[in-house]
Protein backbone atom coordinates (compact mmCIF):
# COMPACT_ATOMS: atom_id res chain seq x y z
CA UNK A 1 0.00 0.00 0.00
CA UNK A 2 1.41 3.39 -0.71
CA UNK A 3 2.19 6.14 1.24
CA UNK A 4 -0.54 8.38 -0.32
CA UNK A 5 -3.08 5.74 -0.12
CA UNK A 6 -2.62 4.84 4.02
CA UNK A 7 -3.01 8.80 3.77
CA UNK A 8 -6.00 9.49 2.41
CA UNK A 9 -7.80 6.22 4.42
CA UNK A 10 -6.40 7.77 7.36
CA UNK A 11 -8.02 11.37 6.32
CA UNK A 12 -11.19 9.56 5.46
CA UNK A 13 -11.62 7.52 8.67
CA UNK A 14 -11.50 10.80 10.96
CA UNK A 15 -14.29 12.48 8.84
CA UNK A 16 -16.61 11.06 11.25
CA UNK A 17 -15.08 12.56 14.11
CA UNK A 18 -14.67 15.84 12.43
CA UNK A 19 -18.61 15.74 11.51
CA UNK A 20 -19.25 15.05 15.13
CA UNK A 21 -17.49 17.72 16.51
CA UNK A 22 -19.45 20.48 18.77
CA UNK A 23 -20.25 23.44 16.78
CA UNK A 24 -18.43 26.57 18.25
CA UNK A 25 -20.59 28.08 20.85
CA UNK A 26 -21.69 31.59 20.05
CA UNK A 27 -20.24 34.67 20.41
CA UNK A 28 -21.06 36.34 24.43
CA UNK A 29 -23.79 39.24 24.08
CA UNK A 30 -23.62 41.89 26.80
CA UNK A 31 -26.42 44.70 26.63
CA UNK A 32 -26.95 47.57 29.10
CA UNK A 33 -30.55 47.20 30.07
CA UNK A 34 -30.29 49.86 32.81
CA UNK A 35 -27.91 52.51 32.75
CA UNK A 36 -29.19 54.80 35.43
CA UNK A 37 -28.35 54.74 39.29
CA UNK A 38 -30.89 54.98 42.04
CA UNK A 39 -34.08 54.40 42.75
CA UNK A 40 -35.96 57.33 41.21
CA UNK A 41 -37.41 56.65 38.23
CA UNK A 42 -36.31 58.35 34.94
CA UNK A 43 -37.87 59.36 31.57
CA UNK A 44 -34.02 59.00 30.28
CA UNK A 45 -32.54 55.98 31.47
CA UNK A 46 -33.77 52.78 33.02
CA UNK A 47 -33.30 51.13 36.46
CA UNK A 48 -29.86 49.20 36.76
CA UNK A 49 -29.38 45.82 35.17
CA UNK A 50 -27.03 44.00 32.42
CA UNK A 51 -27.91 41.04 30.57
CA UNK A 52 -24.90 38.18 29.31
CA UNK A 53 -26.05 36.32 26.94
CA UNK A 54 -24.16 33.10 26.83
CA UNK A 55 -24.48 30.02 24.72
CA UNK A 56 -28.36 31.40 24.03
CA UNK A 57 -28.91 31.88 27.72
CA UNK A 58 -29.80 34.89 29.87
CA UNK A 59 -27.90 35.91 32.63
CA UNK A 60 -29.08 38.93 34.17
CA UNK A 61 -26.94 40.73 36.54
CA UNK A 62 -29.02 43.08 39.07
CA UNK A 63 -33.26 43.36 38.60
CA UNK A 64 -33.91 47.04 38.50
CA UNK A 65 -37.50 48.28 37.95
CA UNK A 66 -37.96 47.26 34.42
CA UNK A 67 -36.03 44.55 33.78
CA UNK A 68 -38.44 42.35 31.95
CA UNK A 69 -39.25 45.24 29.59
CA UNK A 70 -35.66 46.06 28.73
CA UNK A 71 -35.26 42.07 27.94
CA UNK A 72 -38.00 41.80 25.44
CA UNK A 73 -36.60 45.98 23.74
CA UNK A 74 -32.78 43.57 23.97
CA UNK A 75 -34.35 40.66 22.02
CA UNK A 76 -34.20 38.26 24.65
CA UNK A 77 -36.55 35.62 25.43
CA UNK A 78 -37.63 35.66 29.06
CA UNK A 79 -37.70 32.38 28.57
CA UNK A 80 -34.08 31.54 28.24
CA UNK A 81 -33.57 33.21 31.55
CA UNK A 82 -31.17 30.67 33.32
CA UNK A 83 -29.02 33.26 35.90
CA UNK A 84 -29.59 36.20 37.67
CA UNK A 85 -26.72 38.17 40.05
CA UNK A 86 -27.49 40.35 42.83
CA UNK A 87 -24.68 42.78 43.38
CA UNK A 88 -26.61 43.86 46.63
CA UNK A 89 -29.56 44.76 48.12
CA UNK A 90 -30.89 48.09 47.45
CA UNK A 91 -33.77 48.38 45.65
CA UNK A 92 -32.38 49.69 42.70
CA UNK A 93 -30.71 46.35 42.27
CA UNK A 94 -33.47 43.59 43.28
CA UNK A 95 -36.82 45.45 42.93
CA UNK A 96 -38.10 43.11 39.71
CA UNK A 97 -36.45 39.97 40.98
CA UNK A 98 -39.77 38.21 41.42
CA UNK A 99 -41.66 40.12 38.56
CA UNK A 100 -38.81 38.88 36.05
CA UNK A 101 -38.99 35.41 37.33
CA UNK A 102 -42.61 35.26 37.24
CA UNK A 103 -42.62 36.98 33.78
CA UNK A 104 -40.58 34.35 32.23
CA UNK A 105 -42.87 31.77 33.97
CA UNK A 106 -45.71 33.12 32.43
CA UNK A 107 -43.64 33.38 29.15
CA UNK A 108 -42.54 29.59 28.68
CA UNK A 109 -39.74 29.43 31.37
CA UNK A 110 -39.77 25.44 31.84
CA UNK A 111 -36.14 25.36 33.19
CA UNK A 112 -34.62 26.21 36.30
CA UNK A 113 -33.75 30.04 37.30
CA UNK A 114 -30.89 30.68 40.29
CA UNK A 115 -30.84 33.79 41.92
CA UNK A 116 -27.10 34.56 43.54
CA UNK A 117 -26.81 36.75 45.78
CA UNK A 118 -25.82 38.36 49.19
CA UNK A 119 -28.19 37.76 52.03
CA UNK A 120 -31.08 38.38 52.68
CA UNK A 121 -31.48 37.82 48.92
CA UNK A 122 -33.29 33.97 50.09
CA UNK A 123 -35.96 36.10 52.00
CA UNK A 124 -36.36 38.74 49.13
CA UNK A 125 -36.90 36.29 46.28
CA UNK A 126 -39.86 34.57 48.67
CA UNK A 127 -41.49 37.61 49.60
CA UNK A 128 -41.04 38.71 46.11
CA UNK A 129 -42.80 36.00 44.51
CA UNK A 130 -45.40 35.14 47.44
CA UNK A 131 -46.99 38.65 46.31
CA UNK A 132 -47.76 36.44 43.09
CA UNK A 133 -48.76 33.69 44.54
CA UNK A 134 -52.59 34.68 43.24
CA UNK A 135 -51.79 35.14 39.96
CA UNK A 136 -49.04 31.72 39.74
CA UNK A 137 -51.66 29.53 41.18
CA UNK A 138 -54.62 31.01 38.66
CA UNK A 139 -52.22 30.65 35.96
CA UNK A 140 -51.27 26.52 36.59
CA UNK A 141 -55.03 26.36 37.30
CA UNK A 142 -56.32 27.54 34.16
CA UNK A 143 -53.23 27.55 31.65
CA UNK A 144 -51.75 24.30 32.24
CA UNK A 145 -48.48 25.95 33.16
CA UNK A 146 -45.92 23.66 35.89
CA UNK A 147 -45.64 24.85 39.11
CA UNK A 148 -43.30 27.92 39.65
CA UNK A 149 -41.83 27.31 42.83
CA UNK A 150 -39.61 23.77 41.76
CA UNK A 151 -37.80 26.01 38.83
CA UNK A 152 -36.71 28.66 41.43
CA UNK A 153 -33.34 28.12 43.21
CA UNK A 154 -31.65 30.98 45.37
CA UNK A 155 -27.57 30.81 45.99
CA UNK A 156 -27.61 33.41 48.95
CA UNK A 157 -23.77 33.59 50.04
CA UNK A 158 -21.52 36.49 52.21
CA UNK A 159 -18.46 35.27 51.41
CA UNK A 160 -16.55 35.79 47.65
CA UNK A 161 -15.33 33.39 45.59
CA UNK A 162 -16.24 31.45 42.84
CA UNK A 163 -19.87 31.55 42.35
CA UNK A 164 -20.63 29.55 39.82
CA UNK A 165 -18.58 27.06 36.77
CA UNK A 166 -20.14 25.50 33.79
CA UNK A 167 -19.16 24.83 30.01
CA UNK A 168 -19.28 28.18 28.88
CA UNK A 169 -18.90 30.29 31.75
CA UNK A 170 -16.95 30.59 35.35
CA UNK A 171 -18.45 33.45 37.55
CA UNK A 172 -16.41 34.71 39.92
CA UNK A 173 -17.34 37.15 42.77
CA UNK A 174 -15.01 40.03 44.92
CA UNK A 175 -16.46 42.20 47.73
CA UNK A 176 -16.45 45.56 47.18
CA UNK A 177 -17.48 48.62 49.48
CA UNK A 178 -20.47 50.01 49.40
CA UNK A 179 -20.59 52.03 53.13
CA UNK A 180 -22.88 50.20 55.31
CA UNK A 181 -24.70 47.88 52.91
CA UNK A 182 -23.03 44.67 53.29
CA UNK A 183 -21.97 42.73 51.70
CA UNK A 184 -21.52 44.08 48.24
CA UNK A 185 -20.20 42.19 45.36
CA UNK A 186 -18.34 42.32 41.77
CA UNK A 187 -18.71 39.74 39.66
CA UNK A 188 -16.13 38.24 36.67
CA UNK A 189 -17.52 36.29 34.08
CA UNK A 190 -14.84 34.36 32.14
CA UNK A 191 -16.51 33.14 28.91
CA UNK A 192 -14.50 31.43 26.10
CA UNK A 193 -14.36 34.14 23.96
CA UNK A 194 -14.09 37.20 26.49
CA UNK A 195 -14.23 38.25 30.07
CA UNK A 196 -16.57 40.57 31.93
CA UNK A 197 -16.86 42.52 34.54
CA UNK A 198 -19.40 44.34 36.54
CA UNK A 199 -18.50 46.48 39.52
CA UNK A 200 -21.81 46.64 40.97
CA UNK A 201 -22.05 49.77 43.81
CA UNK A 202 -18.35 50.67 45.32
CA UNK A 203 -16.40 53.75 46.25
CA UNK A 204 -12.78 52.73 45.27
CA UNK A 205 -12.03 49.39 45.50
CA UNK A 206 -8.27 47.32 45.54
CA UNK A 207 -11.04 43.98 45.86
CA UNK A 208 -12.30 45.10 41.95
CA UNK A 209 -8.90 46.31 40.59
CA UNK A 210 -7.63 42.26 41.32
CA UNK A 211 -11.21 40.83 40.05
CA UNK A 212 -10.83 42.91 37.13
CA UNK A 213 -6.98 42.27 35.75
CA UNK A 214 -6.42 42.05 32.43
CA UNK A 215 -10.53 41.61 32.15
CA UNK A 216 -11.39 42.45 28.10
CA UNK A 217 -14.68 44.06 29.39
CA UNK A 218 -15.05 46.19 32.48
CA UNK A 219 -19.16 48.11 33.43
CA UNK A 220 -18.32 50.25 36.42
CA UNK A 221 -20.50 52.31 38.19
CA UNK A 222 -20.02 56.26 38.19
CA UNK A 223 -20.99 59.31 39.80
CA UNK A 224 -20.23 63.01 38.00
CA UNK A 225 -18.88 65.05 41.36
CA UNK A 226 -19.57 68.25 40.11
CA UNK A 227 -23.51 67.96 39.89
CA UNK A 228 -24.31 66.01 43.09
CA UNK A 229 -23.60 68.85 45.72
CA UNK A 230 -27.73 69.66 44.87
CA UNK A 231 -29.01 66.40 45.47
CA UNK A 232 -31.54 65.20 48.35
CA UNK A 233 -31.88 68.42 50.19
CA UNK A 234 -34.48 68.07 53.18
CA UNK A 235 -35.67 64.35 51.82
CA UNK A 236 -32.41 63.12 52.11
CA UNK A 237 -30.38 65.18 53.59
CA UNK A 238 -27.10 63.06 53.88
CA UNK A 239 -27.57 61.67 50.06
CA UNK A 240 -24.71 64.04 48.74
CA UNK A 241 -22.33 62.32 51.95
CA UNK A 242 -23.19 58.98 51.21
CA UNK A 243 -22.90 59.12 47.51
CA UNK A 244 -19.03 60.53 48.30
CA UNK A 245 -18.39 57.37 50.60
CA UNK A 246 -19.58 54.84 48.62
CA UNK A 247 -19.44 55.35 45.23
CA UNK A 248 -16.43 56.24 42.45
CA UNK A 249 -15.92 59.42 41.28
CA UNK A 250 -15.26 59.28 37.17
CA UNK A 251 -11.54 59.66 38.44
CA UNK A 252 -11.05 56.74 40.35
CA UNK A 253 -12.96 54.36 37.72
CA UNK A 254 -10.44 55.73 35.37
CA UNK A 255 -7.88 54.79 38.16
CA UNK A 256 -9.17 51.01 38.43
CA UNK A 257 -9.52 50.59 34.74
CA UNK A 258 -5.41 51.43 34.62
CA UNK A 259 -4.39 49.70 37.09
CA UNK A 260 -6.72 46.73 35.87
CA UNK A 261 -5.55 46.90 33.09
CA UNK A 262 -8.75 46.45 31.48
CA UNK A 263 -9.40 46.62 27.75
CA UNK A 264 -12.45 48.41 27.38
CA UNK A 265 -14.41 50.15 29.92
CA UNK A 266 -18.16 51.03 29.94
CA UNK A 267 -19.58 53.89 32.36
CA UNK A 268 -22.66 52.89 33.97
CA UNK A 269 -24.99 53.14 36.99
CA UNK A 270 -24.45 56.86 35.99
CA UNK A 271 -25.67 59.48 39.04
CA UNK A 272 -26.65 61.75 38.32
CA UNK A 273 -28.97 60.33 35.21
CA UNK A 274 -28.86 63.98 34.08
CA UNK A 275 -29.07 64.58 30.10
CA UNK A 276 -27.20 67.98 30.72
CA UNK A 277 -23.51 65.71 31.64
CA UNK A 278 -22.77 64.97 28.13
CA UNK A 279 -20.41 61.94 27.47
CA UNK A 280 -17.37 63.91 27.56
CA UNK A 281 -17.76 65.42 30.93
CA UNK A 282 -18.23 62.07 31.91
CA UNK A 283 -15.09 60.57 30.95
CA UNK A 284 -12.90 63.74 31.12
CA UNK A 285 -12.41 62.70 34.88
CA UNK A 286 -12.12 59.06 33.64
CA UNK A 287 -8.95 60.40 31.29
CA UNK A 288 -7.02 61.72 33.78
CA UNK A 289 -6.02 57.97 34.77
CA UNK A 290 -6.91 55.44 31.63
CA UNK A 291 -5.55 55.89 28.36
CA UNK A 292 -7.66 52.70 27.09
CA UNK A 293 -11.06 52.52 25.63
CA UNK A 294 -13.63 54.20 27.37
CA UNK A 295 -17.38 54.79 26.51
CA UNK A 296 -20.48 56.05 28.37
CA UNK A 297 -23.37 53.57 28.51
CA UNK A 298 -26.76 53.81 27.26
CA UNK A 299 -29.76 51.85 27.73
CA UNK A 300 -30.18 48.75 25.18
CA UNK A 301 -26.18 49.51 24.25
CA UNK A 302 -24.14 46.01 23.04
CA UNK A 303 -21.06 46.39 24.71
Amino acid sequence: MSVDRRELIGALAALPLLAAAAPPSPPTRVVLLGTKGGPTPSPFRAAPATLIEIAGRAFVVDCGNGVANQLAKARMPLSRLAHIFVTHNHSDHMADIGTLIELAWSSGLIMPVTVHGPPPIRQIVHDQLAAYAYDIAGRIREEGRAPLAPLVHVDERAAPGVVLREADVTVTSALVDHETIRPAFAYRFDTPGRSIVISGDTRYSDNLVRLAKGADLLIHEAIYAPAIDHMGREAAPTLREHLHRSHTTTEDVGLIAARAGVKKLVLSHLVPADPAITDEMWLAGVRRNFAGEAVVGRDLMEV
